[in-house]
């Protein structure tokens, strides 16, 4: 009986999903994103989580007034809402034209867009870390839309049909999709050895990862990209979307990272997830309204 009344709950929630992106389709990606950043500024600040979110930002900016940390968590809010009402017009967000790279909502700095070309053409593998900034699908679908071999790394959510309506979107805008379970490491290494570009969003807590400083506490975190550089060898980048007024991103992409090696001459798992926190740190102090502060990424 508990099966049949989980299995119809999951049906009805994922009729809402569809239903939901089917209106969301109806509108203009603009008017989408500025709906849902309205109701998620308006409903957020009343949720259990806002707590976090507030009490996260605290830590991370203990000298800055307590109107300050509110703001921050307004921005936070309307940022989620509007990333999660943008998803179903991410192949119409996306319009840059190489040739023509003023032209559109998109905009990619010169140099960004050199490393990215030699990125695309030098026929290695790379691994590339993002986190959970502005419209953090940006970077997958920038990969897919201009020819980079790629493979990313996603968290399925816990109700199969909505995880089948999001696969659907993503497999339409994103290159190779490899979902989050125990043997995902391993489908890594196989896309890596297959000369793909491999990524994956970092900045969220992993139990089982080394903790290192995180906005200067302790915090668990995800050491993949460490382990797989160090298994593999090959040049890691880090790749993000800054949101910016008007309906309008940003795309940078980093130089290859130096990851820290060990007596050995191998890549040193803790000190380069160690690294890689630190620049995440480093954007999110950039545009601090722009990240998931609503994660309880120090627990």
């Amino acid at each position: 009986m508990r099966a049949r009344l989980q299995q119809a709950g999951d049906a009805v929630v994922a009729a809402l999903v569809r239903w939901t992106f089917a209106l969301l389709r109806r509108l203009d990606p603009d008017t989408a994103s500025n709906l849902g950043g309205r109701v998620a500024r308006l409903l957020g600040p009343l949720t259990p989580v806002h707590r976090v979110a507030l009490d996260n930002i605290r830590h991370a900016f203990p000298d800055l007034p307590a109107a300050e940390h509110r703001r921050i968590a307004r921005e936070a809010w309307d940022n989620l809402g509007r990333t999660a009402c943008e998803y179903v017009h991410m192949d119409r967000l996306w319009d840059f034209d190489p040739d023509r790279p003023g032209a559109g909502r998109i905009e990619v700095a010169p140099e960004a867009m050199a490393r990215y070309l030699a990125l695309r053409d030098d026929g290695r593998p790379a691994l590339l870390f993002a986190a959970h900034l502005a419209n953090w699908e940006l970077p997958a679908v920038a990969a897919a839309r201009h020819g980079l071999p790629s493979a990313v790394l996603y968290r399925t959510p816990n109700n199969p049909r909505v995880a089948a309506e999001i696969l659907a979107l993503r497999a339409a805008m994103m290159g190779r999709l490899i979902a989050a379970s125990p043997t995902a490491p391993v489908r890594m290494l196989e896309a890596l050895d297959e000369g793909l570009h491999v990524g994956m969003l970092i900045d969220q807590r992993f139990g089982r990862g080394p903790r290192v400083p995180f906005f200067g506490r302790p915090a668990a975190s995800n050491p993949l990209i460490a382990r797989l550089a160090r298994r593999f060898d090959c040049p890691v980048h880090g790749a993000r979307a800054i949101r910016l007024p008007g309906g309008r991103f940003r795309l940078e992409l980093t130089e290859a990272i130096a990851l820290p090696r060990d007596a050995r001459g191998q890549v040193d798992v803790e000190a380069a997830t160690a690294l890689l926190n630190r620049i995440v740190e480093g954007w999110v102090r950039e545009h601090p309204g722009q990240w998931l502060w609503m994660h309880r990424r120090w627990r």
